[in-house]
């Protein structure tokens, strides 16, 4: 048996019928490894009887401890709070709905031992999934990849194992509404990815809809780039640049007095540009809020109880 301390971190949010099932499972897993285990479940603003059956899982398994937050922060505030009070030589984190399968968590493990420091998963294609779900998930990989400044592979997501210099330095990270995806890929450190087949959810609800994904999608661009502001500079300059067409059919209708007709085109122009303006002003508005949200210092999270002893490191 090692010395070495595992983390395992699992937001929760509404998932009272998939707790014991995902507890129960890491349980069983590391009776096979030689290492000791802490699962640190982060109840994410839950409506549910899922503090419940945290509370009941307690009082039977000394390994497990929780964070409540007072409110429904989100899961990437939910992860990054348990990032900030484990205490593992490394720490592994991944959905409670058991899609993220725990029976890679050895090959995770394996990896780490060969000197890893971040080892990150990609999701192969389900062919199960429905149709929505690839579109929508290939536009977020799509839209993150070519307007920020991070690489994102398809199929990546927040199942992942970090060592704990990594987790140290995430521990320093104060921002609103952290992107960890791009945050991870972004500090570097010797990364590795290993690939897996997602399991169905057999219980609740997916939180990730189409309107979530893309109002992830846009937090993840505006926390690692400026390039949608150099986009809208490109575009006001080149309707700025096709504007000059009109130029030679106002002179025309100048100097051979005839009235200049096309209400209807000349409206739809009006609405165009005006749409456009809004968009670009939209855009800006992201940034200037994203400051204005910064400034302000708010945490991240706040705790409403907890079983933890140890303070944040």
């Amino acid at each position: 048996m090692h010395d070495k301390l595992i983390s395992i971190v699992i937001p929760a949010f509404n998932e009272a019928e998939n707790i014991p099932k995902i507890a129960a499972a890491i349980e069983n897993l590391f009776k096979l490894l030689p290492y000791r285990y802490e699962i640190i479940l982060v109840a994410d603003g839950c409506t549910d009887s899922t503090m419940d059956k945290i509370l009941e899982l307690i009082q039977t398994n000394k390994n497990i401890f929780y964070i409540e937050f007072s409110r429904n922060f989100g899961h990437q505030s939910a992860l990054k709070a348990g990032l900030d009070h484990a205490n593992g030589d490394c720490v592994i984190s991944l959905d409670c709905d058991l899609q993220h399968p725990p029976e890679v968590i050895p090959e995770m493990l394996a990896k780490w031992e060969l000197g890893y420091e971040v080892v990150y998963t990609i999701r192969k294609e389900d062919k199960k999934l429905p149709v929505s779900k690839r579109i929508s998930s290939k536009l977020f990989y799509n839209t993150i990849n070519s307007l920020s400044d991070v690489e994102i592979e398809s199929g990546s997501a927040d199942f992942r194992l970090l060592d704990k210099k990594v987790v140290r330095v995430m521990k320093n990270f104060n921002e609103n509404e952290p992107f960890l995806r791009g945050l991870i890929k972004w500090i570097g450190f010797r990364q590795v990815s290993i690939e897996y087949y997602p399991n169905q959810r057999t219980l609740g609800e997916s939180k990730y809809h189409f309107k979530r994904m893309i109002s992830f999608a846009l937090q993840g661009v505006t926390s690692f780039s400026v390039r949608p502001l150099y986009a809208a500079i490109y575009l006001g300059f080149m309707f700025t640049m096709c504007s000059i067409l009109y130029l030679p059919y106002i002179l025309h209708a100048i100097y051979t007095d005839k009235e200049v007709s096309g209400w209807a085109s000349l409206l739809m122009t009006i609405v165009f540009f005006g749409g456009l303006q809004l968009m670009i002003l939209g855009i800006i508005g992201i940034y200037v809020g994203k400051m204005f949200m910064q400034v302000k210092e708010r945490p991240n999270y706040i705790i409403r109880s907890t079983n933890l002893i140890t303070e944040p490191k």
